[in-house]
C-alpha cells in the first residue's frame, strides 16, 4: 500500500483501562475510498478501536497516523480531527428539541461558520441523499428509529468528512429497519466514502466491504479480502465466528 493510496494507519495500538488491557498491539491500514469491517464477538475490542481512531479514546501506547501525520500525540488536535473523521453510534444521539434539518445545520454553523439560510439547504441536500427530505421538519420522537439513524448519517456527512465511522449502527434498531439503514451506508461506500464500520450485519459485509478485520480479545487475529475471508480462507478461530453468527 503506497503512502499516497493510505489515509489511516493504526501502528502497535494498546488502550488500557484501569487494569484491563482491552487492546493489545493492534496495527490496521486504511486505504483511501476503502470499507473495512471489524467483527468478532463482544468484548473484543471492536468499539474501542474505532474510537481510538478519532482520539475518543486516546490509545495508551502505539500511534493514530491519519494522513500521513501521527495524530495520537497531540490531543488538542482532536477536534480537528473529528472534523475529518465522522462517527455514528449505536444510539443516534440526536438533539431532542430540534428537527432533523436543524440537528443536521448545528455543526456546519457553530463549527465551520456556515450561514443559517447555506446550512439549511445543506440539510435538505442531505436528508435527500439518506432518502428522507420529506422529515426535515420532524422532531426525533416523529421519527422511526431507521429515520432517527439516517439522519445522524446525515449529521456526520455535514461536516464532509474524509471518514466515516460507523459503531454498530443498526444494533438499536428493529429488524424492518436495519436495511434502510444498511442501504444508505452501502451507496456511501460505493461512491467511495472510506469507511470503518463495526457490525454483525453480515450481508453488509459481503455486500459493501474490501476487507474484514476479525477481533478477538484485544487483538487483530485476521485481516483479508472479502472474497478470502467468506471464501473459507479465514483462520480457523475465525472460521468458526463466522459459523456461529451464519447459523
Amino acid at each position: 500500500m503506497s503512502a499516497e493510496e493510505k489515509i489511516l494507519e493504526l501502528v502497535d495500538v494498546y488502550k488500557t483501562f484501569d487494569d484491563l488491557t482491552v487492546l493489545k498491539g493492534c496495527n490496521l491500514r486504511v486505504k483511501k475510498k476503502e470499507t473495512v469491517v471489524l467483527i468478532g464477538p463482544s468484548g473484543s475490542g471492536k468499539s474501542t478501536l474505532l474510537r481510538c481512531i478519532n482520539l475518543l479514546e486516546p490509545p495508551s501506547k502505539g500511534s493514530v497516523v491519519f494522513e500521513g501525520h501521527e495524530v495520537s500525540g497531540d490531543l488538542r488536535g482532536a477536534d480537528k480531527l473529528r472534523r475529518d473523521i465522522g462517527m455514528v453510534f449505536q444510539n443516534f444521539e440526536l438533539f431532542q428539541h430540534l428537527s432533523a434539518v436543524e440537528n443536521i445545520m448545528l455543526a456546519p454553523m457553530k463549527v465551520l461558520g456556515m450561514s443559517k439560510a447555506d446550512a439549511h439547504d445543506l440539510g435538505l441536500e442531505l436528508l435527500r441523499k439518506v432518502h428522507i427530505p420529506e422529515r426535515a421538519d420532524h422532531f426525533p420522537d416523529e421519527l422511526s428509529g431507521g429515520q432517527q439513524q439516517r439522519v445522524a448519517i446525515a449529521r456526520a456527512l455535514a461536516m464532509r468528512p474524509k471518514i466515516m465511522l460507523y459503531d454498530e449502527p443498526t444494533s438499536a434498531l428493529d429488524p424492518e429497519m436495519i436495511r434502510e439503514v444498511l442501504d444508505v451506508m452501502t451507496e456511501l461506500s460505493n461512491e467511495g466514502m472510506t469507511t470503518v464500520c463495526v457490525t454483525h450485519e453480515m450481508g453488509f459485509a459481503r455486500r459493501a466491504a474490501d476487507r474484514i478485520v476479525f477481533m478477538e480479545d484485544g487483538c487483530i487475529l485476521e485481516d483479508a479480502a472479502t472474497e478470502e475471508f467468506f471464501g473459507g480462507r479465514a483462520n480457523e478461530r475465525a472460521q468458526k465466528f463466522l459459523s456461529q453468527i451464519l447459523h
